[in-house]
């Protein structure tokens, strides 16, 4: 079993890699990145920070209040002009 713990708890609704320092929510990305392809493991990511969960995701569900507003790969999501403006900022 492997447990990863977060660094900080806060009690507001950040993401998970809220109120981390940017080198320690990089790091933990890449050894998840690395446990995922490395060894197999499937790794179900909650990441209020649409932009980097997608760089790493091979499936992404966007949630508004609690329900999917939209489903697919990355780079499907990614191709669509109103789930990047509306989600992505970009």
């Amino acid at each position: 079993t492997i447990e990863i713990a977060r660094a900080q708890i806060t009690t507001d609704a950040q993401g998970s890699a809220a109120g981390l320092a940017p080198l320690i929510t990089q790091e933990l990305f890449q050894v998840l990145e690395r446990l995922n392809k490395e060894e197999g493991l499937s790794v179900l990511l909650v990441e209020q920070n649409a932009n980097l969960a997608m760089h790493m995701a091979d499936r992404v569900y966007l949630l508004e209040t609690g329900r999917i507003v939209a489903s697919g790969s990355a780079a499907e999501l990614s191709a669509d002009d109103s789930i990047r403006k509306a989600y992505l900022g970009f």
